[in-house]
């Protein structure tokens, strides 16, 4: 990426900071109709599910369920302009047949075309 495209990135993710208020979590409206975040919650499933492949196989050549996520949809989004954008998700997938909410955290960096699940677990609340 040329040095022009970066400077414009960064003084956009400034610009943005700016705006949204330096760190502070920024709740995303309209959830089920946002095409970004409704991806980002299906690569948070298909993350979770990739990484926990081991999992599944032990469990399933051992005659046990399959474990394995099937994404739903978000319900509940928030961002938070970090060193990137921080997506925090909740999130409603298929479990063995029973729906269950999760709940992700992926770190989204444009500039670099990058995205990194760093969260994944059943929510809380």
């Amino acid at each position: 990426m040329a040095k022009a495209e970066v400077v414009i990135v960064l003084s956009l993710l400034l610009v943005i900071t700016v705006v949204d208020g330096l760190g502070g979590r920024m709740r995303i409206n309209d959830v089920k109709n946002n095409k970004e975040v409704q991806e980002l919650g299906r690569f948070s499933v298909e993350e979770y599910n990739r990484r926990s492949q081991g999992r599944l196989r032990f469990s399933l050549a051992n005659g046990g369920p399959s474990t394995a996520l099937v994404f739903s949809q978000v319900v509940g989004a928030e961002k938070q302009v970090v060193a990137g954008i921080k997506y925090y998700l909740k999130i409603k997938a298929m479990q063995g047949g029973v729906t269950k909410t999760f709940e992700s955290v992926v770190l989204v960096k444009p500039w670099v075309q990058s995205k990194d699940l760093l969260n994944f677990s059943p929510s809380t609340h």
